[in-house]
């Protein structure tokens, strides 16, 4: 079974990008044959310069190696080293009616949100349906806020494949309930175009101070706290299971302790989780060609795949003549 995913190389790494997306990754490494990419030309729809758009990618990179995806098992490369992609891309424009995209949440939330409305914008899911049909998985790892990609994915597919035979592989898409949609600081999903991420490399007092400033309910101290819809606990419980879980549940209901308590806590806790990823990104941060040679490595496995794929399509459509 092929499972592949894709993350923007758009700045620091949050919680949310990890427990909504590289921790499936990283788990279906161990019985799948898994697919990860840096979407450098998805990336470009933000508006970052050349050189931030460069450093961000290899700063991604680094930082999906440290928190454990294994080239030795994963296909992991840079979108933009692949440039059949593009092709497709094109190619599944003319299969693109204009309504679907008109439809599409992502575009209408990043405009409503203040993002300037371009086209690289309002053509992002057929950018991303060629990522995903180019290399015929499986399984696409999302959260609930991305479901609708996956199914603009499999309509495009289905509109080619009745002109043009099957050739596309229609995909699942897969949510993980349990962290489908990851709380920011102020309850909002937690995305850096709402800035209200916490991230999850950094210097522990800056990741402390952001994480007071998760926004809670007003409670007095002695009283008994909810956690079902506390934004603290609704993070805390992420890197939680079991007795350390329950005992979390415990102090909110015994009263005694405020909500900054439970942030502390929460600090800690997410400290100590992710303190062999920060380890292993001062490597990865020494040996900048280690990764570049991974990379490198891993676009010739993805071109391996790619090439095939977009050759049946020239034919098919009457590129190849």
């Amino acid at each position: 079974m092929r499972v592949l995913t894709g993350i923007q190389p758009s700045g620091d790494l949050h919680i949310g990008n990890y427990f909504g997306s590289i921790k499936q990754m990283v788990d279906a490494q161990k019985t799948s044959d898994t697919f990860a990419f840096i979407a450098n030309y998805h990336a470009m729809s933000s508006g970052n310069g050349g050189e931030a758009l460069a450093k961000l990618t290899m700063a991604t990179a680094t930082d999906f190696l440290s928190l454990g995806i294994d080239p030795e098992k994963s296909t992991f490369w840079v979108q933009s080293d692949v440039k059949e992609v593009l092709e497709l891309y094109w190619v599944l424009s003319a299969f693109t009616p204009m309504g679907l995209l008109e439809r599409a949440h992502s575009y209408k939330d990043k405009t409503a949100k203040g993002i300037s409305a371009n086209h690289s914008l309002f053509s992002y899911p057929v950018l991303m349906a060629a990522d995903i049909l180019l290399y015929s998985p499986d399984i696409i790892p999302v959260g609930k806020d991305q479901i609708q990609h996956v199914e603009i994915a499999r309509d495009i597919a289905i509109k080619f494949n009745n002109e043009y035979g099957e050739i596309f592989k229609l995909p699942e898409f897969k949510v993980e309930e349990s962290v489908a949609t990851v709380p920011g600081i102020d309850g909002q999903k937690m995305s850096k175009s709402y800035k209200n991420t916490v991230n999850i490399f950094g210097e522990e007092k800056k990741q402390l101070k952001t994480i007071k400033k998760i926004v809670t309910e007003q409670v007095a101290l002695e009283e008994p706290k909810e956690y079902e819809n506390c934004n603290v606990y609704n993070m805390a419980k992420l890197f939680l299971e079991g007795e350390n879980l329950v005992s979390l549940q415990n102090r909110y209901r015994a009263g005694g302790e405020g909500h900054g308590h439970f942030k502390v806590y929460l600090a800690e806790v997410m400290w100590e989780y992710f303190r062999e990823y920060r380890e292993k990104r001062e490597y990865y941060i020494s040996h900048q060609d280690e990764v570049r040679d991974i990379l490198n490595a891993g676009a010739k496995k993805a071109k391996d795949i790619a090439s095939p794929m977009i050759e049946k399509i020239r034919m098919a459509t009457g590129i190849r003549y």
